[in-house]
């Protein structure tokens, strides 16, 4: 009997909603600005596209060449950027409206700790700043998922075992 190979759309789907409700439990957990959680998903989504690969090379009997496996990796990638776009989208409009303003004053708290900018600054800045902000979360959703995607697709064509055979080394 034939293994049945799971989809890129399957498992784009479930790492959407795995980095979906981290994004949520930080949000609740007001720790979503953390450093350290940042990368923690960062990790996450890499790890899970590496795995993703890897039952892929197995569920093809490791007939599978390094292109194919990373291409796998990265249509699986594209998924969940997609997915995880329109969440960006959705949490900074409409489930958390506040989160650009508490990540502004984050970013100014932390220039004014390093003297980097002053008051009268950031009152002269105040609408360029949001509109960066607003452009900077929604590029790097973009950029930083297809490369860490990337990533993830690489490293999961490199440790997955390799066996492909080409049509004449098939039995029939």
């Amino acid at each position: 009997m034939e293994t049945k190979v799971t989809t890129h759309v399957v498992k784009g789907l479930v790492i959407a909603l795995i980095l979906i409700v981290i994004s949520l439990i930080g949000q609740f957990l007001e720790i979503n600005l953390e450093t350290w959680f940042s990368w923690t998903s960062v990790l996450i989504f890499i790890a899970a596209i590496t795995v993703a690969v890897n039952i892929y090379g197995k569920q093809v009997n490791y007939n599978a060449t390094f292109g194919n496996l990373f291409a796998h990796g990265f249509k699986t990638t594209a998924v969940v950027v997609c997915i995880t776009f329109l969440f960006t989208v959705l949490s900074m409009y409409v489930l958390f409206p506040d989160m650009i303003d508490k990540i502004i004053a984050k970013g100014m708290e932390d220039a004014k700790r390093q003297g980097k900018i002053t008051d009268e600054q950031i009152q002269q800045g105040g609408d360029m700043i949001r509109k960066i902000t607003v452009i900077t979360l929604l590029a790097g959703s973009l950029i930083g998922g297809l490369v860490m995607g990337a990533i993830g697709g690489l490293l999961g064509a490199i440790f997955t075992k390799k066996n492909p055979q080409t049509p004449f080394q098939q039995t029939m």
